[in-house]
């Protein structure tokens, strides 16, 4: 039975009937008996396929066949994608993005993550995660004005050497609203602060701290500026798990829960001891009035003298000021207080990112995101403030808060010494690029981050144990965590500081101040009538004229000495200008 009978064709490897003749003439069993070869038989149904065709060729021709071949395969291949596309119907209302911030991070959805990886399991390894995006700052477009800007010379009258206000180149509100950073800044090294619960405050320490804050001893103080990913600090509200409950500096509840829903800027000032006046900001846009929160601390003291005067009502609202009032402060001393605010805004705006410090005594005159474009986002910076205008060293800083009696003079020196021996060294060019030891501390511009959130505890612990003078600790402080990171405040011109707030004079010195109303000098009365002549053939008495009086002039004691009798007053002569009279 040959190949050809059984219908298969010679293939590559040869025919059927040569390889069962190689089989025939080379293999052999053990035993000398050929191998049994099972040969198949052909199949009725190839044969009746064969036949079909045959047909299909003889009544049909070649195109024919094909063009129902291609009418066969395309009616196949519509059904297999109907098929495939009702099974993804369900799908097809769920639509996922992939989500981009900042243009660094793209936080992908779960399923084409996992797609992405199930694909690339078998290539590679799996990539590590990308790293978190923060704001890194930008450059203005080249030619704008701001990248030309320069100060002017300071005024040539040589009278005027005071602190003055100078020009700042700001960007309109709008363009700076839009550059608000959308993501948070880099916090070098720290990633994680929490801070120290003490139900039960051990008051045996080295010396100093208080309830408020805390008795943390010298060690504590020490490992603070050790700076880590992850820390715990004290940061003042130490005996109540949340600030401003049960705390000391106590709020009510409800304006808890307002201080918590501020999710962007906030700007904080304090007047306790009623002692200044309450300003209110100018220049604020519309955005900014919706947006931003306006937060001003009262104790009870300045509260009811507010509801006395009729400025303060149960909407607990002055202007664009919401008021918060105080309980149970915990310094006696209300400068003191005011560091609370001042220095703890991260810690009563959990959810701030950003916040503007004014003292009392200031008023605002800048649109807040003008501030924070100019000296925060502008510089990449997360803590701006201004330098002192006159002094620069911390021990003439000390040495003038002791000559206007600011403080008592032992705990001055006691401070500075201590210092001195941590290594603080008077301010030198050596210091640079640090530009000043000094700050003028009225305001404060600064982002919500753990970085600046640590300095600001360190700073208000060492004004805890130290004294309230907060220009005398502010280096140390800073020069600590400079030493173990790269992060850097930004320093500004105190004129600059000067162009968006106005200072005013506190309440005390304004009643001295308030002209006095002058005594209104009544006319002389008249004198009485006379009587009506009577009639007589007498002629009219002329009356006499009277010389009028020169007034006599008063004159003051100790204006002009007295010149003895027979005294003579020379007039200087200038060598070489003598005057010659001529006429």
């Amino acid at each position: 039975m040959t190949g050809g009978s059984l219908g298969i064709r010679s293939g590559s490897y040869g025919s059927l009937d040569k390889q069962l003749q190689n089989n025939n003439n080379g293999i052999v069993n053990n035993n000398g008996v050929l191998p049994i070869q099972s040969a198949r038989k052909p199949s009725k149904m190839l044969k009746e396929k064969e036949r079909l065709y045959h047909s299909i060729c003889k009544f049909a021709g070649r195109k024919k066949v094909g063009m129902l071949l291609l009418c066969v395969i395309s009616a196949a291949v519509f059904g297999w994608v109907l098929y495939v596309g009702k099974g993804e119907d369900p799908q097809e209302g769920i639509t996922r993005q992939n989500i981009s911030l900042n243009n660094s991070v793209v936080i992908r959805n779960p399923e084409s993550l996992a797609q992405t990886e199930k694909q690339s399991y078998n290539v590679s390894l799996a990539l590590p995660p990308p790293p978190p995006a923060f704001f890194l700052g930008y450059t203005l477009p080249p030619g704008h004005p701001c990248n030309i800007f320069t100060l002017p010379p300071p005024p040539a009258d040589k009278k005027r050497t005071g602190p003055r206000p100078c020009p700042v180149c700001y960007l309109p509100v709008e363009e700076a609203i839009a550059l608000m950073p959308k993501v948070p800044s880099f916090s070098p090294v720290l990633k994680n602060l929490t801070y120290i619960y003490e139900e039960n405050l051990s008051r045996e320490t080295e010396f100093g701290g208080s309830d408020f804050g805390g008795y943390p001893t010298v060690k504590q103080r020490s490992d603070s500026y050790d700076i880590r990913e992850s820390m715990s600090v004290h940061c003042g509200f130490v005996k109540g798990s949340k600030p401003g409950r049960n705390t000391g500096y106590d709020m009510d509840e409800d304006d808890l829960h307002d201080m918590e829903q501020c999710h962007g800027v906030v700007v904080a000032s304090a007047i306790f001891a009623n002692f200044d006046e309450i300003n209110q900001p100018r220049n604020i846009s519309d955005y900014s009035r919706q947006t931003v929160c306006f937060y001003m601390f009262i104790d009870e003291e300045t509260e009811a003298y507010l509801k006395n005067s009729g400025k303060l009502d149960s909407s607990k609202k002055i202007g664009i000021w919401r008021t918060v009032v105080i309980h149970n402060p915990p310094y006696k001393d209300g400068r003191r207080t005011g560091k609370i605010p001042k220095l703890l805004v991260h810690r009563m705006f959990p959810n701030a990112r950003f916040s503007l410090w004014i003292d009392g005594k200031l008023e605002l005159v800048v649109d807040p995101y003008q501030i924070l474009e100019r000296f925060l986002w502008r510089k990449n910076a997360t803590f701006a403030i201004s330098r002192h205008y006159k002094r620069f060293d911390v021990f003439l800083e000390a040495e003038a808060n002791k000559v206007a009696g600011k403080y008592d003079n032992a705990s001055i020196d006691f401070q500075v010494e201590f210092y001195k021996k941590e290594g603080l060294t008077p301010y030198s060019e050596a210091k640079l690029p640090i530009t000043s030891d000094v700050p003028e501390g009225c305001v404060i511009i600064r982002e919500h981050v753990p970085i600046s959130n640590l300095f600001t505890c360190l700073w208000f612990n060492e004004v805890d144990r130290f004294t309230s003078r907060d220009q005398i600790s502010f280096s140390t402080v800073r020069d600590h965590i400079t030493e173990k990171t790269n992060w850097t405040i930004n320093m500004f011109f105190d004129c600059e500081r000067r162009n968006f707030v106005v200072q005013k004079y506190h309440k005390d010195v304004l009643e001295h101040m308030a002209p006095r109303i002058p005594v209104v000098a009544l006319p002389p009365p008249l004198p009485p009538s006379l009587p009506p002549p009577a009639l007589s053939n007498e002629p009219p008495v002329k009356p006499v004229d009277t010389v009028p009086v020169r007034p006599v002039r008063k004159i003051q004691p100790g204006r002009r000495r007295d010149r003895r009798p027979g005294s003579r007053r020379h007039r200087k002569v200038i060598p070489g200008n003598t005057d010659t009279d001529t006429s």
